[in-house]
């Protein structure tokens, strides 16, 4: 049993020495001491294949060295391993954490691993002003004030938002926009808010706008919502029926927002929900966030490497991978216990510092939610595979029009956008079996300078040095080639032409074995006409009612809008950019300074060396530079 075949997708795959990564492992074994930690296994470059922790090194290391315990895919590992590392720690808790975040900056090939784990937005009340401002947050919790969520998407806090900014009118805009305004924006005009820029609202009077607000998001929407119906009554007695009007229609924004959030298990204000659906070797993880009796929404996961792991090893590494950066509630409730979950329980209670639980409900409402929870999962997973046969199918039908030896894995789609040359932006965006693959997508920044130079806009130039910045880096990290990283099908955004300048690139780093197809608008640019441009072959097209042609048409649409979209955010930032962001040693705050002092760079550019000293964190060098930049032969403002 020396050797064994690696398990092939589309091709057969050359076979690999178990043996001997089981004696290498086995030559370890003498050195691991009996302790709590972390383990790494690495290939022959030193990458990443598998994390996992123990209680005991000495016990646990021993058992991949034993086949007839080992499933394909570990013996695969195992024969790939040529170093071991290893972390001790104090206790198998610290272990369990560490073991989360390496797989999290690692993502080794043979730990199952949680894609797509952006960060939560949130509410937040900042307390850092005397007039507190109602926006979305993400990333770290650094920001003085009141954070409420997570909520599991975007839409539904941006939503809330609104709804908000109408129940108690709050202001939304940034601390400089309040810092320069004389008069009350369009928000004070529609009733969104009581325009404390403009001195139209006390400060006492606005804290108790934002005293509302943290109760209502705090849960105590019932005390809020009898408040303001007491305010209407007494204003409607008084016969100010303006003001009584203005009081119902924060009622019935409060009343939206609960209408369609509100959820109440008994004993039960915040909650994590947790269902696992698994079917045909794929795996759908539902997570639904209840805080405060409210329904912050829910997000579906497909975890991968899933295909051998049962339910409760899945969780078990998805929950630690999962809250690696977040905070979890109180209560945790899951549909499968996973692997150790004591374990977990006692590493989540650390990271959080407070006590955290998990259980796995059986009646009650709890039970009702887990099952609307694992409803969800199944419905979603039925729809993932409903999805990847469809994409099978497709790309089964682009590699037979295109005469590929094989279906595609993985398509890569080029496009650039620009206007007359300025703020030009190549885009690259990823398809595979699973659908689109958006964090593969790249944007390319054209350079004017170095190989391949991009000057006035040349789209033959914009694509040689997108291709060339997109390979040359691949092969300086995978020379090998054995990533999954590599496309099977390049599309270029063009003619003859831009699949050329394509060719000359690949050409020139030995990578002519992938395949390149350009795709050009044809007659009259109608769609459903496009002409496809295959070095070696006549230019020719497809049915415009063939699922393949629509599928080429879906994949160049994403490559326009992605393309367009970066190009559009270079030129916002290039449009926005300050004077003095050329300065050097004036960086943001002391930019945050000049400008509240000022008003605007163009002042700053026309104040004396005195003035600016005036200014807090600008020394008298810095006032120097400052005037020099702006006073130097040629300066321009």
């Amino acid at each position: 049993m020396s050797e064994i075949p690696v398990e092939a997708s589309n091709e057969t795959e050359p076979e690999i020495d178990f043996a001997t990564g089981l004696a290498y492992l086995k030559s370890q074994l003498s050195t691991l001491p009996a302790k709590a930690g972390v383990y790494r296994m690495l290939d022959a470059n030193g990458d990443a294949l598998y994390v996992g922790k123990a209680r005991d090194l000495s016990k646990r290391v021993p058992s991949y060295t034993r086949p007839t315990n080992l499933n394909s895919r570990l013996m695969r590992m195992v024969a790939e391993t040529k170093q071991l590392e290893i972390i001790v720690t104090a206790t198998e808790v610290e272990a369990l954490l560490l073991e989360s975040n390496l797989i999290k900056q690692l993502r080794p090939r043979y730990n199952i691993l949680l894609r797509d784990d952006k960060s939560f937005a949130h509410i937040l009340l900042t307390s850092d002003h005397a007039f507190g401002r109602l926006t979305k947050h993400r990333g770290p919790q650094s920001k003085k004030g009141n954070y409420f969520g997570p909520f599991a998407s975007a839409g539904a806090v941006n939503r809330t938002i609104t709804s908000m900014t109408r129940a108690f009118m709050l202001r939304t805009c940034s601390d400089n926009d309040f810092a320069t305004r004389s008069r009350p924006c369009l928000q004070y005009q529609i009733k969104r808010c009581t325009g404390p820029c403009a001195g139209l609202v006390s400060e006492a009077d606005y804290a108790e706008q934002l005293e509302a607000a943290r109760r209502f998001l705090s849960g105590k929407s019932d005390d809020v919502q009898k408040a303001y119906a007491t305010q209407m009554h007494a204003a409607s007695e008084a016969l100010e029926f303006e003001t009584a009007a203005l009081w119902r229609n924060r009622i019935r924004a409060l009343t939206s927002i609960q209408a369609s959030q509100d959820i109440h298990i008994e004993g039960v204000k915040d909650a994590d929900v947790i269902a696992i659906a698994k079917e045909g070797g794929q795996v759908c993880i539902q997570v639904f966030f209840i805080r405060n009796n409210t329904n912050y929404g829910n997000k579906a996961y497909f975890p991968a490497h899933v295909n051998e792991a049962e339910k409760p090893q899945i969780l078990s590494a998805f929950i630690g991978q999962f809250y690696d950066d977040k905070i979890p509630a109180p209560y945790v409730f899951v549909s499968d216990l996973p692997e150790s979950a004591d374990l977990i329980a006692k590493a989540l209670s650390s990271q959080a510092g407070r006590q955290i639980s998990i259980s796995q409900p059986s009646r009650g409402g709890r039970r009702k939610m887990m099952d609307m929870a694992l409803r969800n999962a199944d419905e979603a997973l039925a729809r993932k595979l409903s999805e990847k046969a469809s994409q099978h199918r497709l790309l089964d039908a682009i590699g037979e029009e295109f005469d590929m030896e094989t279906a595609p894995r993985r398509v890569e789609i080029y496009d650039n956008s620009h206007i007359q040359g300025t703020n030009a932006v190549g885009a690259m965006v990823c398809a595979g079996p699973d659908g689109f693959m958006k964090s593969a997508y790249r944007k390319f920044n054209m350079r004017d300078t170095g190989k391949y130079a991009v000057t006035d806009g040349d789209d033959f130039a914009m694509m040689r040095q997108m291709i060339y910045r997109r390979f040359e880096r691949a092969l300086r990290e995978d020379p090998e080639r054995k990533t999954e990283n590599w496309p099977d099908l390049l599309l270029i955004d063009g003619g003859r032409g831009q699949l050329n300048a394509v060719q000359e690139v690949l050409r020139e780093l030995d990578l002519d074995d992938i395949l390149a197809v350009g795709v050009s608008k044809g007659p009259d640019r109608n769609a459903g006409r496009e002409q496809f441009h295959i070095d070696g072959r006549d230019s020719f097209t497809l049915p415009p009612d063939s699922p393949a042609m629509h599928f080429l048409q879906r994949l160049r649409d994403e490559s326009h809008r992605f393309a367009i979209g970066a190009h559009r955010l270079r030129r916002t930032k290039s449009s926005l950019k300050s004077p003095l962001d050329e300065i050097e040693g004036v960086g943001p705050k002391r930019k945050k300074a000049l400008l509240a002092h000022f008003g605007s760079a163009r002042s700053v550019s026309r104040a004396a060396i005195s003035d600016l000293m005036v200014v807090d964190g600008i020394s008298e060098a810095i006032a120097t530079d400052i005037y020099n930049h702006f006073h130097s032969q040629g300066a321009k403002t």
